[in-house]
């Protein structure tokens, strides 16, 4: 976390129904939208994890008459086609193994004939760090009429996301990522075209309903009680991005994810060798011994990195590259890792 934001989280939270807080909210989705370049959508805020705002956004943007494609290549893309399942939207998945790169054709193959209405991605798959192509997503998106729905909940701030460039109708957004704040608030910026689109959609839902947060965000408010506090950091935070300029940003956390990657060959460790976003780096173990390595971060040195479940848990961690971080903490982080090893 920035100290821009730390400061906040020490004061009273104030009382959010009048004027005052309304101009932050103003402030705030304004400045979001410069950030996603969605120049004539509108931006909604959820007080949910970013799970509740990939549910929200099927809930709001399709219906059972819809077909979809979803990228299935990791525990969130696989949430997606959960989501779809239980809303009963119709859909096919394109199913990634581990090690897989996304490709054109592994997409046109599940489209074939069929037609579709929509596409869904989470735009950095967070479980082991692969960054899909968006510029080849669009493409498709463009040349078979397909809504485009992007989880960026990673990808933010560290890749290029780019609403306006890449014609995507939906970015999903969650506070705990790029952002730097605490968990808590999600995000989501919908374009014109898929406002026209929630116009006509009858949401299953009292909390989650688009519209209903659409009516109120007129006058700088949520229908219900948001996260007050995370709002005014995400204030706060964005008025210091806004300064320090997107592209600046992308440029440093690119620097740092190139700069660990490059260490981490030369302590005899690897990563995979998809396209990897900025925001994380998922390192391999050839020993197996991760699990070991991750928990003497912690007890030995005070750094914590991203555990991965199931079948990896042996052999791989990730680690984050986005927020407040230097070089000299990566290289810190390097240097406690190679100890560890070698003891």
């Amino acid at each position: 976390m920035f100290d821009e934001t730390l400061i906040i989280g020490g004061k009273q939270v104030p009382y959010f129904r009048n004027d005052e807080f309304s101009q932050v909210v103003f402030s705030a989705t304004s400045r979001l939208k410069q950030l996603l370049f969605n120049s004539n959508g509108e931006i909604l805020l959820f007080t949910c994890s970013g799970t509740g705002a990939m549910e929200a956004t099927i809930m709001n943007c399709f219906t059972e008459e819809d077909n979809l494609i979803v990228i299935d290549g990791g525990s969130f893309g696989h949430r997606f086609a959960q989501m779809c399942e239980v809303h009963e939207i119709p859909h096919k998945s394109v199913k990634l193994n581990w090690g897989d790169t996304l490709t054109k054709e592994m997409i046109e193959d599940i489209i074939g004939d069929e037609k579709f209405t929509g596409f869904l991605v989470n735009l950095d798959e967070t479980s082991n760090g692969q960054l899909y192509d968006i510029k080849m997503i669009s493409e498709v998106c463009k040349e078979h009429d397909l809504l485009l729905v992007v989880d960026a909940i990673s990808a933010f701030l560290a890749d290029e996301v780019n609403m306006d460039k890449y014609n995507i109708d939906a970015v999903i957004l969650s506070s705990q990522k790029a952002l730097s704040l605490a968990p808590g608030l999600s995000i989501i910026a919908l374009s014109d075209k898929m406002l026209k689109r929630v116009e006509n959609i009858d949401s299953k839902s009292v909390y989650f309903d688009f519209k209903n947060y659409l009516k109120n965000g007129e006058r700088g408010q949520t229908p219900f009680t948001p996260a007050v506090r995370v709002i005014i950091e995400l204030d706060a935070i964005l008025k210091y991005f806004e300064q320090k300029g997107i592209d600046n940003i992308i440029r440093e956390t690119n620097e740092l994810a190139t700069y660990f990657r490059k260490r981490i060959k030369e302590i005899g460790l690897d990563y995979p060798d998809y396209p990897l976003s900025n925001a994380v780096t998922p390192v391999i173990f050839p020993n197996n011994n991760a699990e070991e390595v991750y928990y003497k971060l912690i007890e030995q040195y005070g750094f914590t990195v991203n555990p991965n479940g199931n079948n990896f848990v042996k052999s791989m961690f990730r680690v984050s590259h986005v927020g407040n971080h230097t070089i000299d903490d990566v290289e810190k982080l390097i240097c406690a890792i190679e100890n560890i090893i070698e003891e």
